[in-house]
């Protein structure tokens, strides 16, 4: 995925179309752009979290002990906590590239 604001190889920017409408067409490619990079930030941040909850779930069984269950518990009720939040933001972006991608071909 290159810039929004790297020539692409016909010397046009990335998202332009040669009709007269291609300006605006631009600046929605530069906004999907942005919307893409948050999406798939927030989508990394998630599965960062799922790889630490599963960690911490590893140790537990292993460790076998009462302090490493309470961990386990109190990770996978702070982790549930940032997912739903993560999970907020990032559903509505995703929705948003898609319906973008069908709409307007970018």
């Amino acid at each position: 995925m290159s810039s929004p604001i790297a020539p692409a190889e016909d010397g046009g920017r990335r998202g332009e179309v040669a009709d007269a409408s291609g300006g605006d067409r631009g600046r929605i490619a530069d906004a999907l752009y942005w919307v893409r990079v948050g999406a798939y930030s927030l989508a990394s941040l998630l599965a960062l979290s799922l790889l630490t909850v599963g960690t911490v779930a590893i140790i537990a069984e292993i460790k076998g002990t009462w302090h490493w269950a309470i961990h386990l518990e109190s990770t996978i009720s702070y982790m549930g906590i940032f997912m739903g939040g993560l999970l907020a933001l990032l559903v509505p972006l995703l929705a948003v590239s898609l319906t973008a991608r069908v709409v307007f071909d970018v």
